[in-house]
C-alpha cells in the first residue's frame, strides 16, 4: 500500500508541483462556472472574476512559498 500512495504521489508531482495552488484554482474555476451557469452572471464579469481570482490566487501562493525559503 505504501509503494502505490508514493508512486501516485510521484506521478502527481510530475504535473502538480504546489498542490494548494492547484486545488486553489480548480475550485475557482468551478465556482465561477456556476455563477455563470446558475445565477445568471454575465460571462464577461465572470472573465474578469476569474483573472482576479487566479491573480490572487498566485499572489498568495508566491508569498507563502518566499516565506518558506527565508527560513
Amino acid at each position: 500500500m505504501t509503494m502505490i500512495r508514493l508512486v501516485f504521489k510521484e506521478l502527481v508531482g510530475m504535473f502538480v508541483d504546489d498542490g494548494s495552488l492547484a486545488l486553489l484554482a480548480l475550485i475557482l474555476i468551478a465556482l465561477i462556472a456556476a455563477a455563470v451557469k446558475f445565477l445568471g452572471l454575465p460571462p464577461l464579469a465572470g472573465g474578469w472574476l476569474l483573472l482576479a481570482g487566479c491573480l490572487a490566487i498566485l499572489l498568495q501562493s508566491t508569498r507563502r512559498a518566499a516565506r518558506g525559503r527565508a527560513r
